[in-house]
C-alpha cells in the first residue's frame, strides 16, 4: 500500500503553502523520533548531575560537541578503528567532567546555586572556544556505523540503522541510569547528596566523590550523544550551545529531575520540531521548542510525569 496516496492536508502558514501527505507525516515522525532520542541523552545528562548536586550545569550541551570531536580526531587522524576512537572520546570527556568538577565546582560547593550555574556557563564558553582551538573551526562528521538502509514497512519511507542506533542507545542508557539510581550504592548516595547534604555526611557518605562521579557519567553520557549524532548531523564548536538548551528544554518538559521524564521530553519535543516543518517554514523550527517549553509548563508546571525534586527545590 503506498501511504502517499492516503488523506492530504493543505494549508498556508506564514505564506508557506504546505501539503502533508501520509508519506511525508511518517518521514517528519521517524526524523522526530531519531532527533528526540539525542534530546534525550542530552537531557539525561542533565538529570544525573542534578539528583546528585542539585546544579544546572549549562555545559552539558559541550559535552556532545567534544564527544563528537574527540572521536572525529581519534577515528581520521589517529586512524584509531571505530569503536576504539568511539570508547576512547567518551573517556575523555568523561575524565573533562571530572576535573571540571574538581577544579572548578568543588572549590566554590558552598557558593550559592546562582553562582555554581553561572561558572557552568562560563565554563561552556570556555569548552568551545577551546574546541575551536584544538579541533578548528571547520564542522566535522563521523561515518555512520551501518551504510545499509533499512525498510521498515511505510510504503516508501526507509529508515537507516543509524536512527535505530541512537535509538537503542536512548533506551539502554535510561535503563542502566535507572539500575544505577535503585540498585548500586553509588546511585542511592547521589539521591541521599542531593536530598540532604548534611545527612549524607553524617552516615559517611562521601560526598565530593559522588559528585565528581556524577559529572563524569553526565559527561560520559553527553560524549555517547555526540559520537551517535555526529553521523547523521556535521557538528562543530559552536553547537553545544543550541544543543544544550534543547536538553534542558526536554528534561523540563518531562518531568525535572526524573529519568523517564528526560527521555519522554526528548522524544516529545523531537516530534513536535519535525511535525511542525510541515506547517511553518524550517528556520522557525528552533523557536517550537521554547514554545512547547512554555505551553507545557503553562498546562502543567511540574511537568509531564510531574516532578518530586522541583517541588522541593520550590520549598
Amino acid at each position: 500500500m503506498d501511504v502517499s496516496s492516503g488523506p492530504r492536508f493543505r494549508g498556508a502558514f506564514f505564506g508557506v503553502e504546505c501539503v502533508l501527505t501520509p508519506d511525508i507525516f511518517i518521514r517528519l515522525a521517524v526524523s522526530g523520533l531519531t532527533t528526540g532520542a539525542i534530546y534525550a541523552l542530552i537531557a539525561l545528562g542533565f538529570v544525573t548531575i542534578y539528583r546528585s548536586s542539585n546544579i544546572l550545569n549549562l555545559a552539558q550541551g559541550e559535552f556532545v560537541v567534544l564527544g563528537g570531536l574527540f572521536a572525529v580526531f581519534f577515528l581520521k587522524t589517529a586512524g584509531w578503528p571505530y569503536p576504539l576512537a568511539a570508547f576512547s572520546a567518551v573517556l575523555c570527556v568523561s575524565a573533562i567532567g571530572v576535573l571540571m568538577e574538581r577544579l572548578v565546582i568543588r572549590p566554590l560547593r558552598d557558593e550559592s546555586l546562582l553562582i555554581l550555574i553561572m561558572v557552568t556557563l562560563g565554563l561552556s564558553v570556555f569548552f568551545s572556544g577551546s574546541a575551536a582551538l584544538v579541533f578548528g573551526p571547520s564542522a566535522r562528521t563521523l561515518p555512520r556505523f551501518v551504510e545499509e538502509p533499512l525498510a521498515m514497512g511505510f510504503g516508501p519511507v526507509r529508515v537507516n540503522l543509524q536512527s535505530l542506533f541512537v535509538l537503542g542507545a536512548t533506551a539502554a542508557l535510561l535503563i542502566l541510569l535507572y539500575l544505577l539510581s535503585r540498585r548500586t550504592f553509588l546511585g542511592r548516595a547521589m539521591e541521599a547528596v542531593s536530598t540532604d547534604r548534611l545527612g549524607a555526611d553524617l552516615v559517611g557518605i562521601p560526598r565530593g566523590l559522588v559528585v565528581m562521579a556524577s559529572f563524569g557519567i553526565s559527561a560520559a553520557i553527553g560524549a555517547v550523544a555526540g559520537i551517535f549524532v555526529t553521523p547523521l548531523y556535521f557538528t562543530s564548536y559552536g553547537a553545544g550551545g543550541i544543543l544544550g538548551l534543547k536538553g534542558f528544554c526536554a528534561a523540563v518538559i518531562g518531568g525535572w529531575g526524573r529519568y523517564p521524564g528526560a527521555v519522554l521530553g526528548g522524544f516529545l519535543l523531537g516530534l513536535i520540531e519535525s511535525l511542525s516543518v510541515g506547517f511553518i517554514p524550517a528556520g522557525y523550527k528552533d523557536a517550537v521548542a521554547f514554545i512547547a517549553l512554555l505551553s507545557i509548563l503553562y498546562l502543567r508546571p511540574k511537568g509531564i510525569l510531574g516532578s518530586r525534586a522541583l517541588e522541593e527545590v520550590r520549598k
